[in-house]
Parts: C-alpha cells; structure tokens; sequence
C-alpha cells in the first residue's frame, strides 16, 4: 500500500499529475450524476419504488439540516448532501478490489475540509454581510479575536484528521486479514467497514452543519419567525 501522504500518480495532462485518488474521484462523481439524471428523469406524483427512495434521502437530508442548523434547507441542501453521497461512495469504494478509497488520501481529506471552510465563510458573509460576519470573531469579547481565528482552523483541521484516520484504519485492517487469512475470513472486517464508512460520511456532514450553522446563527433563512418567541 502506498504512502497516504503521497499519491501514486498514474498520467499526467501536460504539467498536470494525476493520481489513482483523483481517478476514483472522477468516477465516484460519473457515478453519482448518471445516478441523479436516473432518479429524477421522471418525477411523477404517484411516486414509483426509485423516487421513493430518492424523496427518503432528500427529506432526510432535510431533516437534519433543519434539526440541526435550525435552519430552512434549500440553501445548504446540495452542499450537504453531496457531501454525504461522495464520502459514502468514496469510503465505501474500499470494497471494490483493487481501488483504494479517494477518502484514504490525506489530500482528498484536505480538500473536502476545505470545502467546508470555504462554505462557511461563503454562508457567513452571504447572512450576515462582510461586516458582521467579522464582527463574529469579535464575540462574545474583541480580546477572542485570536482564539476565534485559531479555531476556524484546528476545526478544520480536526475534520482531515478524524476522517482520513478512521478511513485509513479500516483500509489498513481488511488489507492486513486479507494477506494473513484469505478471501473469506476478512469479510466481517469488510463489514464493519461498510458501517464505518456510512458512519464517518455522516459525522463530517454533520460537523460541516453545526460549523455553518454556528456562522448564520442570525440569518434570514431561520426557521423561527418574526415576533415569535423561542
């Protein structure tokens, strides 16, 4: 197994190195447009099993937003929820021979964290304007200024490390039974990934809402109306 904190690089396009991890990703995101294009192709009212099961997902991306962002999803439903579907595939990848999950690359990891904090200030500036998106650094006193800014980062950070761990684990441990013990024994392991991986593309989704959802505390999507008491 390759280094997780380098990447094998399979082509290069002109000056550009492109590796296995980048490939996984290309197909992970073919995969899940043709699956989107197939499942919304034809909505109709008298829902059919596949729209079924494509409401189920959409409401309870919904949910937790609302739940846990008090918060009207609209806004932050498709960031959200491709979140969710990408990680899921890509930890769940794992399983297919041959593939190592894009999500066991540290620069995979590091990227996606980077999505978040660049929505979150996106999100922030978008509610609150620039100036009072600023002024949340300020809070509850100026003298947190610097503790602030230190935690948009180690928060950040924290999600790279908490998922490329916890992914990277679970490649190491159905690599290291498969050497030792053959094609049949490991398969326990193999499930206890599949639950590790819905596990951990749920957790960083969740965490990307509450650090949003912290940012546009105040804003004009929340669900609590004008005049109403909490």
């Amino acid at each position: 197994m390759n280094s997780p904190l380098a990447s094998h690089v399979l082509f290069h396009l002109g000056p550009v190195r492109v590796s296995s991890a980048v490939v996984v990703t290309w197909v992970i995101m073919a995969v899940l447009l043709l699956a989107a294009l197939a499942t919304t192709r034809r909505l109709r009212l008298v829902p059919s099993t596949r729209q079924t099961v494509l409401e189920l997902l959409v409401g309870t991306v919904d949910a937790q937003i609302r739940d846990t962002m008090q918060a009207e999803p609209e806004p932050y439903r498709a960031l959200i929820g491709t979140l969710f579907l990408y990680i899921l595939t890509a930890n769940w990848s794992s399983l297919v021979p041959g593939v190592e999950p894009p999500t066991a690359q540290l620069a995979t990891d590091a990227a996606l964290a980077g999505i978040v904090f660049c929505a979150t200030i996106l999100f922030g500036m978008r509610t609150r304007g620039i100036g009072g998106y600023l002024e949340t650094f300020a809070e509850p006193t100026w003298v947190m200024i610097p503790l602030n800014l230190v935690e948009q980062l180690t928060r950040t950070f924290s999600l790279i490390v908490r998922l490329f761990g916890n992914v990277m684990s679970g490649v190491f441990v159905v690599g290291i039974a498969l050497s030792l013990a053959g094609l049949l024994v490991p398969i326990p392991f193999m499930a206890l990934d599949l639950l590790t991986g819905a596990i951990q593309a749920y957790i960083f989704s969740m965490l990307a809402m509450v650090f949003i959802g912290a940012t546009v505390s105040h804003n004009p999507y929340s669900t609590k109306k004008p005049g109403v008491p909490p």
